[in-house]
């Protein structure tokens, strides 16, 4: 044991411990064994708070692991797949990747549902970059059919997100007032809408300058929406003749609807439409007008009806004065639906026949030879040629049927 005589001079000092072969002794003394507890590396009043930054945006990192329970009621836990980690990690930054070209449809659906789930599209600085990836890369598949039937409100809240969603084939835009210089009706005539097959522009506030503009690339440039199979331009007033002149140059259309329009002249428009596209006034109302299939169909279907709540959410009803609601009260008035709007007056009135203006393409035409259907008087050159075949055919016959039967076979006829 070492001295320490010199340590008992200086009492500044105070007590030291010396460890020897493991155990801890007291210096100077009779080298009792002293029992101590570890020392503390903090007093016991201190404490730590955390503080956060009020601008860092970084999600706290989501645990590895997948809690679940079994049968008999206990916890059990799982390591996530690193397909999954990886699949959680690309969705947290999407709007990083540079592009989703050549990927996997199968990954990307699964990526676009992680991301929604994220609400990585509902930024207002990143939302339309990521979402724009996805409908490049995609295509249809995003969507497909889109119905936005009286949701202008949307229309004009999420036009850009709208305008990005390339390869629609079905789009309903009734009802949502959008007038001949919108520009969502420009954007009809572009390149990314030339998959269009089914167009809705119902009760838009359209007129024969806003018809010119949508038929233009396919009078002078022969693109934009030469595929047009349905066409619905009923309920626009102010499309008169020479609007419908401008929609005959969609050759391929199967069904037309200018009903309620300003047409006033409908036999010379009738015969007009027939000659030139072949198609055929229906006197009964079309199914294909009723806007019962229509609706929104791709990986971004949920993704508008989100976008459709949070539009909603932001109208409240307690701003309408109470004035307008006693009195809507008193005349019996209720809220209405979009599809149960009636026509104005200007024209739900007419006598001439305008009310219901629906056209078809009849299966004769519709399977015939496409050159010779552009001529008005093949239809009606088809139909003498077969009703002459028809008589020959059928006359035949008789006369075959006469000659071969003789009085014996009268008798034995007779004879049943």
């Amino acid at each position: 044991m070492l001295q320490f005589s010199d340590f008992q001079e200086n009492e500044d000092i105070g007590s030291v411990y010396v460890r020897e072969k493991g155990q801890l002794f007291l210096a100077g003394s009779d080298c009792t064994r002293m029992k101590t507890s570890p020392a503390r590396l903090f007093s016991k009043g201190f404490s730590v708070r955390l503080c956060v930054n009020q601008g860092d945006n970084c999600k706290p990192k989501e645990k590895p692991f997948i809690f679940t329970y079994t049968e008999q009621g206990s916890l059990r836990y799982t390591a996530k797949s690193l397909f999954t980690l990886a699949l959680d990690l690309i969705a947290d930054n999407i709007q990083h990747v540079d592009s989703l070209l050549g990927f996997p449809e199968q990954v990307a659906e699964r990526l676009f549902t992680a991301a929604e789930s994220r609400q990585q599209f509902s930024h207002p600085q990143s939302g339309l970059v990521a979402l724009r990836k996805f409908t490049e890369a995609y295509g249809d598949l995003m969507m497909s059919s889109l119905c936005l039937r009286g949701k202008y409100l949307l229309v004009s809240e999420k036009l850009e997100e709208i305008k990005s969603f390339h390869g629609l084939r079905s789009l309903d835009l009734s009802c949502c007032k959008l007038g001949d210089g919108h520009e969502l009706l420009g954007h009809l005539c572009s390149e990314a809408m030339d998959s269009l097959r089914t167009l809705h522009l119902k009760d838009n506030c359209l007129s024969d300058i806003g018809v010119q503009k949508l038929t233009a690339p396919v009078r002078v440039l022969h693109r934009g929406l030469r595929k047009l199979t349905l066409l619905d331009v009923s309920r626009n007033p102010q499309i008169t003749e020479k609007g419908v002149s401008f929609l005959l140059v969609f050759n391929q259309l199967e069904y037309l609807d200018i009903s309620a329009t300003g047409v006033q002249d409908t036999t010379a428009t009738c015969q007009k439409i027939q000659t030139r596209t072949g198609l055929v006034q229906s006197m009964k109302s079309l199914h294909q007008f009723d806007h019962v299939d229509c609706r929104t169909q791709g990986w971004a279907e949920q993704l508008f009806c989100q976008w459709d709540q949070l539009v909603l959410s932001a109208i409240k009803p307690n701003k309408i004065p109470k004035s307008r609601t006693a009195a809507q009260q008193f005349y019996g008035k209720e809220k209405v639906n979009c599809d149960d709007v009636q026509t104005p007056v200007q024209y739900e009135a007419s006598t001439n026949g305008t009310a219901h203006l629906q056209f078809y393409r009849p299966a004769v035409v519709r399977n015939s030879v496409p050159t010779a259907s552009n001529s008005g008087h093949y239809p009606l050159k088809r139909a003498k040629e077969e009703k002459r075949m028809e008589e020959t055919a059928s006359s035949l016959p008789a006369k075959k049927s006469r000659m071969a039967l003789t009085s014996e076979d009268w008798d034995l006829l007779n004879s049943y």
